[in-house]
């Protein structure tokens, strides 16, 4: 499989949905960031679902608690508003997730995370994949390649190439804030090459570095113990 036949999550900016008025009074920053957008330890966090099959709710819910093993946090699905995540499942616009508490500031009743491509014919991998990465946005997680602690060497025209064309189809702009940007403000460790968070990367994504070391990475399905040790320290 090739890198541009893969779905790619996209974190949306809040830039893009906020007033002038309301990124003021939040004090909001160019740079979506983990440490602003924590969870409280313990916390219940109420979410539903605003649509999709039955069957397929049921599958995401019971691989969205998964980080509740590792996470002091509560996950409580409900039927009724208000919810600070709501879940869609509307084809062809993608998979994404906000950043952990910044769903508080996406009025009600527009989704908080969508589920652009599962379908109740996905398989359990697939589903898994993108739900443990979806959920790991929801609790603050920021994409394991732009954490500032990283040293991929992109081979950026190879990135463009691929993500300008099918499925994902993504401008220059959203290639380069999705890919490229480094967060700042956050808490961090060492990029994790087995990160649920982490795209799959090609080495024709990357250039070798100064010891000659080409990074690359597989699809991952399942919580790396990085994850799960960071998830926990996080929210204990």
């Amino acid at each position: 499989m090739t890198a541009n036949e893969t779905h790619f999550c996209m974190c949306p900016n809040l830039d893009e949905n906020l007033s002038a008025e309301d990124k003021t009074a939040l004090g909001q920053t160019k740079g979506a960031i983990l440490n602003g957008a924590k969870w409280n330890p313990g916390e219940t966090i109420k979410i539903r679902f605003l649509g999709g099959d039955v069957s397929l709710q049921n599958r995401v819910k019971e691989v969205a608690l998964e980080w509740t093993q590792f996470a002091n946090l509560n996950l409580v699905f409900v039927q009724q508003a208000p919810t600070p995540i709501r879940i869609a499942f509307v084809q062809g616009r993608g998979s994404w997730s906000y950043l952990g508490t910044q769903c508080r500031q996406i009025k009600e009743p527009a989704p908080t995370m969508n589920y652009g491509w599962l379908t109740p014919s996905s398989s359990d991998e697939e589903l898994r994949r993108v739900v443990l990465h979806e959920f790991g946005h929801a609790l603050g997680l920021i994409h394991e390649h732009q954490n500032p602690q990283g040293g991929i060497k992109w081979n950026e025209a190879a990135v463009i190439n691929d993500l300008s064309g099918p499925p994902n189809n993504w401008d220059e702009k959203k290639i380069r804030d999705n890919m490229f940007a480094k967060y700042a403000g956050v808490t961090a460790t060492n990029v994790d090459s087995e990160s649920i968070m982490l795209y799959p990367v090609p080495k024709s994504w990357t250039l070798p570095d100064e010891s000659g070391n080409q990074f690359s990475s597989d699809t991952n399905s399942v919580l790396s113990d990085v994850d799960k040790n960071f998830i926990r320290d996080c929210y204990s």
